[in-house]
């Protein structure tokens, strides 16, 4: 039996209620456009296909989200065809990758057809308006800017529609969403506007043979080599992904003392941020950022790492170099961790100020360095060290109260202990283990849902 599909909360259901009604009145009122171009059945046909394998041809990013060049045949539709027809094929031609997949829902489906038909009706408005008021410019010139017009406004809308889903269905603001995760990719929409410009021309004026088709997928060439090195730039992510996964392993391998530490400090870190109500990107990250704090220990000779007594004043200071010696590993990838470098600079800084490696203190030490640095205390002390026995739970929740407002930020203690209340699965080490280990793993029971997308993500309380 097909489980049936998850239902969207009442707000997104509105949201792409009122997007379908919108794309209908935008449809109708361009349709009323009076326009000199003409086309043929043939024509229409042969720009549909385009649209259906552009919008297949889409390539994965992290977070289940995803990049297509839909918007190059939308612009190129814009100087081919009468006002009605670039948002109408648009629409149609979209098909979904996710079609046939268990995560596949209508409405998904409904609102990507919407929002690109809705782009590209922006779109055509923009190059109407821009036509009429650069005419005496002479046509090529008017052309393209138009092109670079278009584009922008199809990127503005399509992004900003897609902006406000990802809020509606992740609580992320939208600000922040616009800013980190979509306003990069501005600028492969304007590189490939031209091309959508001469794509049109080429199919008018044919450049090989007698039928322009030809030409257009010559260019079509173009694209391929653009979506290929994105491929490979997720590729790469991934690999360096699992890079660190191989980095944080060998941390282990080299002191099993420390087995599954980063693990475990992972998972109060992830509680902590989502009980402050971190957005979903915030509470990823520091839960990344977890993972590797101690990575920059993997430079500290093991004679000191691994000493069973106390440390020397010297060695001590070896020790404690290992945030600074963190970011340096991390340094050649800073591109991919700029968010992620501050966890492993400051998670031991002290509220106080008499932390290290720089002596920040309070607020001016980063939030989810804080939120790290509790979280990380509390796996020590319960999981003990050779030269410091281990603590009970409720020792070690003792020592962080009593030591708020000293070490701790006494706000982030105040609802670290509110969450070990309600007994969570990693308030008794030795049961983590046991779960971590087993046939689920941990980040399987407790880490957010890995959405196929966001329009999936379960209905909101009321």
């Amino acid at each position: 039996m097909v489980s049936s599909s998850p239902k969207p909360s009442q707000r997104l259901f509105l949201y792409i209620a009122g997007l379908t009604g919108l794309y209908l009145a935008a449809q109708l009122f361009l349709f009323h456009i009076p326009s000199h171009l003409s086309f043929r059945w043939f024509d229409l046909l042969f720009w549909f296909a385009l649209t259906l394998w552009l919008s297949r041809g889409q390539i994965k990013l992290p977070l289940d989200a995803g990049i297509n060049q839909l918007q190059v045949v939308a612009i190129a539709l814009v100087f081919l065809f009468p006002p009605w027809v670039p948002p109408l094929l648009i629409t149609l031609g979209f098909f979904s990758p996710d079609l046939g997949q268990p995560y596949y829902t209508w409405y998904k489906d409904l609102f990507n057809r919407v929002q690109f038909g809705l782009s590209s009706a922006v779109s055509v408005l923009g190059w109407l308006f821009l036509e009429r008021l650069l005419h005496q410019w002479g046509p090529a010139f008017t052309e393209l800017v138009g092109a670079f017009f278009s584009t922008f406004l199809f990127f503005l809308t399509n992004t900003s529609l897609v902006g406000m889903v990802i809020h509606l269905a992740s609580g992320a603001p939208f600000r922040k969403i616009w800013t980190e995760d979509i306003r990069w990719n501005v600028w492969s929409y304007l590189i490939l506007a031209p091309v959508g410009l001469f794509m049109a021309r080429a199919y008018q004026i044919p450049l090989v043979g007698h039928w322009g088709g030809y030409s257009v997928l010559l260019f079509l060439v173009l694209l391929y080599f653009a979506r290929s090195y994105w491929e490979e730039k997720v590729k790469l992510q991934e690999a360096f992904d699992r890079l660190i996964e191989v980095l944080v392993e060998t941390l282990e391998a080299k002191d099993p003392s420390t087995r599954l530490h980063s693990e475990r400090v992972a998972a109060i870190s992830l509680d902590l941020a989502r009980a402050l109500r971190l957005d979903e990107s915030d509470q990823k990250r520091v839960a990344y950022g977890a993972r590797i704090h101690d990575i920059g220990k993997l430079g500290i000779p093991d004679a000191i790492l691994l000493k069973p007594i106390r440390l020397s004043p010297e060695e001590y200071e070896v020790a404690t170099s290992h945030p600074l010696r963190g970011v340096e590993l991390l340094k050649p990838v800073h591109m991919y961790l700029q968010n992620i470098l501050p966890i492993v600079r400051s998670h031991h800084e002290r509220w106080d100020g008499r932390g290290y490696p720089e002596g920040l203190s309070g607020e001016s030490i980063p939030l989810q360095a804080r939120i790290v640095q509790i979280a990380d205390s509390y796996e020590t002390m319960t999981a003990g060290r050779s030269y410091a026995p281990s603590k009970t739970p409720s020792e070690a929740l003792q020592e962080l109260e009593d030591l708020a407002g000293d070490q701790f930020d006494p706000e982030l203690v105040k609802v670290f202990k509110s969450l070990w209340l309600a007994h969570p699965l990693w308030r008794e080490r030795e049961e983590f283990l046991r779960a971590y280990t087993s046939s689920a793993s941990f980040w399987e029971l407790s880490a957010p849902s890995s959405p196929a997308s966001v329009l999936e993500t379960s209905p909101e309380s009321e």
